[in-house]
């Protein structure tokens, strides 16, 4: 296996822990035995992932605060269908909970964060294209030395019980990111801002503050603001150390560069550009996968919007401090 984003391929697992423990990796179950202590999972992912989104997560899950739609067949896990005929698996660990600093776990709460990711589905789906997978769910796990959540594919994984917007985000990946792969790690923008600006309009969708208020919110922020100094700095398609490549820019001012772009050619030719992005960068059931960079998308946004963008593209993606103009 290259440990490389360039190099997708199908995977199998069968991973055999003690008895009373769950396994949750990638695409489908296929297979779970229990026998002499143990249990015996199996797993299968279909279609074309990236090493780095893969994930075998072990562990003894929560199963008395499962909801009832999950099927009552499989103890460990929560697995079930949704309306659309989507295959979801959900894990929660006993233990997770918001903060650090709660006292006890809250498995509940959890189950009700992951509650609403087939409606989060087919929202994206709507407004991207179809969801990739064949397999959809999650994993609320407590990491507390983690500090992150990823957007494992088909099966996010989550170090605590994060907020709502952040199963949107991780979702949100299985299209931007996932599907649809950077190249080389100096674009992660194409990753993180995509997921970014998901958050912003799934928000702006469904009652919270429109795309264009939390840009404005951002946007006025000083380069000077001690408290938000990497925000403009560096710019996000110009990072320039590794450490730089989950940071603030690549975030936020990834996903201010499209509500940018949206604003530059409007609604109809913005999600245009969105969605042939998505379609044009995916091989479903191939062994092989279409990897993309930045200079593939600015070619694919001038090419949909039939507009010159490389001074727009050169302000907000390579040049540091913030843009005056655009």
């Amino acid at each position: 296996m290259n440990d490389n984003p360039q190099d997708k391929a199908l995977y199998d697992f069968t991973v055999t822990v003690p008895e009373g423990h769950t396994v949750m990796a990638n695409g489908r179950l296929v297979s779970h035995t229990t026998g002499a202590g143990e249990e015996t999972w199996r797993w299968s992912e279909n279609d074309p992932m990236a090493s780095y989104l893969a994930t075998a997560t072990n562990g003894v899950f929560e199963t008395e605060s499962r909801p009832a739609r999950c099927d009552q067949g499989e103890p460990l896990l929560c697995s079930y269908t949704t309306d659309f005929g989507l295959q979801m698996y959900d894990a929660v660990d006993p233990d997770t909970r918001p903060l650090l600093t709660d006292p006890v776990g809250n498995p509940t709460l959890a189950y009700e964060r992951l509650d609403p990711q087939p409606e989060i589905i087919e929202y994206f789906a709507d407004l991207y294209g179809p969801y990739p997978y064949t397999t959809g769910g999650g994993i609320m796990d407590w990491a507390p030395n983690v500090f992150y959540s990823l957007e494992s594919q088909s099966r996010a994984n989550y170090w605590r019980t994060v907020g709502p917007s952040t199963v949107v985000h991780e979702i949100a990946h299985q299209w931007f990111g996932n599907a649809v792969t950077l190249k080389v790690w100096p674009d992660i923008w194409l990753n993180e801002g995509f997921a970014t600006f998901s958050e912003w309009i799934y928000a702006e969708d469904h009652g919270g503050p429109s795309a264009a208020e939390t840009f404005d919110e951002l946007y006025a922020i000083p380069e000077d603001d001690p408290d938000f100094e990497d925000l403009w700095f560096p710019a996000p398609a110009a990072l320039q150390r590794p450490s730089q490549l989950f940071h603030t820019p690549v975030y936020d001012r990834g996903a201010m560069t499209l509500q940018a772009l949206r604003e530059k050619v409007r609604d109809r030719t913005f999600f245009r550009i969105l969605r042939a992005w998505y379609a044009e960068n995916t091989t479903p059931n191939e062994t092989t996968d279409t990897t993309v960079t930045t200079d593939d998308f600015i070619a694919l946004a001038e090419r949909e919007s039939r507009q010159d963008l490389d001074d727009f593209f050169q302000v907000w993606l390579y040049e540091e401090g913030k843009p005056e103009s655009w």
